[in-house]
């Protein structure tokens, strides 16, 4: 009231009254009657009507359009609220029903913040849900292999913009980002792996791998390396195949490798010469994996090796022939050391028809050769402790015929130089000839285990040695037996001469004509006096009365003995030593 009073003196205090104040005076000065003056009276209350009811609809339509935007901001609000999941937030608390206070005004105003602050959140939130949805599309399309540059954003659904969604949308955002990085992981794997494969086998990485997919060569950043399902499945297969043929190219390379040793051995390579392929035969026993070096299985490097390889087997013929007689006369050795005669003459002649026939590999022919060297071996050694004993006893039996030799010498005790030195090892003598009997036995014994064992006589230098040994024994015996004879002759004979010297008396002895001084040391052969020498040999034929047959059994015949089959005991030795009668060899 004290506002339209405010307002009326600003207008010149015109007011309802003084108007139709005035109203009045102009009627009554223009003479209008009462009815017309009641009737413009009634207009006049009829249009003030019209106004306040204009104006009572025009304030009721801003007050339902205030109520509607109060409702809308209300709806707004918890719609906000609801997309948001702000449940606790203080100013949806202070707009809830049955707790508003004010005027509608006063409501909007109280709510228009918190709708500020909601909308505030929901663009946040809205570019929050956009940057990582489009983090998640560009992973999928990055791992499905259809990311292009012209992707669009992906559309965010508004009517779930709450913490939790977000939280779902990261934590899958996460998910793919681990799965992302296992798989850039995994493709910088194959691509290390592609590399060294390209490395040892020679070929160009840069065109390999990038015929997989062109972001996987080094200048390509590592984000930016394709990781989709199909690079990874193209990168394996290429690894599969890349070591598939670093298998065949290490299978052939260490193929050739053997065969280049084999060729080396049998043709005698030079280590200098060898050294030259040293980098393809240190691969020969190498796995698959062990095979790291760049250009190790190289084509050129396989080729240089297969050439070489030819070149090797066209030489190889022309040794053949060299290399064999080499092992033919290493065999020879084996056998002569082990005293088994063969016939090289043969051996030889039927290398040579072999070789030139070209009906036998030379491989397999050296092959062969080996083989016969390993059992010659085998054969020497299992008669090494056998020949080790005869090795002794022909050595005794030396010994023996030097004591022989000793014993007929009438010098033997003068004081001439060197004396002293006869007179010891004659002493060492007697002590391994008393050793012949006992060393013959155990040769016998173990010759005959050692034929019983493998079925076959024990040849040595192609006599039966059983035969040389039972011979030995019976030469042996018969001249023991002479020696006996001619100490009872030499017995008779002294105790004639002492009768006759007791006859007649003393008188000086006759001359010795059969005595002779012989030069003590070795003789040919073993000497007279029944000694084998080192190639002992028997000939049944000549012998007459024991002969050997081709299987190596002994006839029950006794031979007779060569001149140079005598040995002496130790007993008889030292009758010998004190007897100046020389000892008569019978034939």
């Amino acid at each position: 009231m004290a506002a339209t009073e405010a307002h009326a003196h600003l207008l010149g205090e015109i007011t309802c009254n003084s108007l139709l104040q005035k109203l009045q005076d102009i009627w009554d000065e223009v003479g209008e009657s009462d009815g017309e003056r009641d009737k413009m009276l009634l207009q006049i209350e009829q249009d003030c009507l019209d106004v306040y009811k204009r104006k009572v609809e025009e304030a009721a339509i801003s007050r339902a359009q205030l109520l509607q935007a109060l409702s809308d901001a209300k709806v707004e609000l918890s719609s906000l609220q609801s997309a948001l999941g702000e449940k606790s937030s203080a100013g949806i608390l202070a707009l809830q029903p049955g707790k508003t206070t004010g005027t509608i005004k006063e409501q909007l105003a109280a709510i228009a913040p918190a709708l500020e602050l909601l909308w505030k959140q929901k663009e946040e939130r809205i570019k929050e849900f956009s940057d990582v949805q489009s983090q998640i599309q560009k992973i999928c399309g990055e791992i499905a292999g259809t990311l292009t540059i012209d992707d669009q954003t992906p559309a965010v659904d508004e009517t779930d913009l709450s913490l939790k969604k977000l939280d779902e949308y990261q934590c899958h955002l996460q998910e793919l980002q681990k799965e992302k990085s296992d798989r850039l992981h995994k493709v910088l794997e194959f691509v290390s792996t592609v590399h060294d494969l390209c490395a040892v086998l020679g070929m160009d990485f840069f065109s390999t791998v990038t015929e997989v997919h062109p972001t996987l060569n080094d200048s390509t950043g590592v984000q930016s390396k394709s990781i989709s399902n199909d690079t990874l499945s193209r990168l394996a297969k290429r690894v599969v195949a890349l070591e598939e043929d670093k298998k065949q190219r290490l299978q052939k390379l260490q193929a050739l490798a053997s065969q280049l040793i084999d060729l080396w051995n049998l043709m005698d390579t030079a280590e200098e010469e060898r050294a030259l392929f040293d980098h393809v035969t240190c691969n020969i026993g190498a796995s698959v994996d062990e095979v790291t070096v760049p250009g190790a299985l190289a084509l050129d490097l396989i080729e240089q090796a297969a050439v070489e390889v030819e070149r090797l087997d066209q030489l190889k013929s022309s040794r053949m022939k060299e290399l064999a007689f080499k092992k033919q006369a290493e065999l020879e050795d084996i056998y002569a050391g082990a005293h088994i005669e063969i016939d090289p003459e043969a051996a030889r002649e039927r290398i040579m028809a072999l070789v030139d026939s070209g009906n036998v590999e030379p491989t397999e022919l050296l092959a062969d050769m080996d083989d016969q060297i390993s059992k010659a071996k085998e054969e020497a050694i299992s008669r090494k402790e056998i020949l080790d004993k005869v090795e002794k006893w022909m050595s005794a039996c030396e010994e023996e015929s030097w004591l022989e030799d000793y014993n007929r010498d009438d010098n033997r005790y003068s004081a001439s130089r060197g004396a002293h030195l006869n007179l010891k090892r004659a002493e060492k003598a007697r002590v391994l000839v008393s050793k012949i009997p006992a060393l013959v036995d155990s040769l016998v014994a173990k010759t005959r285990t050692w034929e019983e064992d493998r079925g076959v006589s024990f040849m040595y230098d192609g006599v039966p040695l059983l035969a040389m040994l039972d011979e030995y024994a019976i030469l042996r015996h018969e001249r023991e037996e002479e020696k006996r004879r001619l100490r009872d002759q030499k017995k008779f004979q002294d105790q004639q001469s002492t009768e006759q010297e007791a006859m007649f008396g003393s008188r000086s002895s006759p001359a010795k004509s059969t005595s002779g001084k012989k030069a003590v040391g070795g003789r040919a052969n073993g000497g007279t006096n029944g000694t084998p020498g080192r190639r002992l040999s028997l000939n049944a034929s000549q012998n007459g009365s024991r002969s050997i047959n081709k299987d190596g059994k002994r006839d029950n015949t006794r031979p007779v003995a060569p001149v140079n089959y005598v040995a002496v005991s130790k007993e008889d030795a030292a009758s010998h030593v004190s007897s100046t009668e020389p000892v008569l060899v019978s034939p």
